[in-house]
């Protein structure tokens, strides 16, 4: 199975979780500003969600891909206040015509004030179970 690991981040916490999910897997994870080189069969795609939206580097990079780059793709987040990126990115695969697996993982970020310490070290034992369980 080929695997990519993609993500945007602003202040670090997707990445932490980028981070472990591509050790889980034995790839690297690399920031959406890296093109997929060659098909997936799946692709991690991390994002946080910023003042209750995406960035637009997340948009421009899904609206960049094709159902023959991407077989599915499976979604991770890091948010301070709402639940997950997850139907948003969702819903903008779906629109490319890229499938989404239904299981995701999303976890707290530090922002501010709020979830200090946030992705900590068991966000990333279980960013990392969700990455291994999906390529078992």
């Amino acid at each position: 199975m080929k695997i990519a690991v993609r993500y945007f981040t602003r202040s670090g916490n997707t990445q932490k979780i980028a981070e472990a999910i591509g050790a889980a897997v034995g790839v690297p994870a690399l920031p959406l500003t890296n093109a997929l080189e060659v098909p997936v069969d799946l692709l991690f795609l991390g994002s946080a969600v910023y003042a209750f939206g995406i960035d637009d580097a997340v948009k421009n990079f899904i609206g960049g891909l094709t159902p023959e780059q991407v077989s599915k793709v499976a979604i991770f987040s890091t948010t301070a206040v709402v639940t997950s990126a997850y139907n948003q990115l969702k819903k903008l695969l779906d629109e490319r015509g890229i499938p989404v697996v239904a299981q995701n993982f999303h976890c707290y970020g530090k922002f501010a004030i709020t979830h200090i310490g946030r992705p900590n070290q068991k966000d990333c034992d279980n960013a990392a179970a969700f990455a291994k369980e999906l390529t078992q």
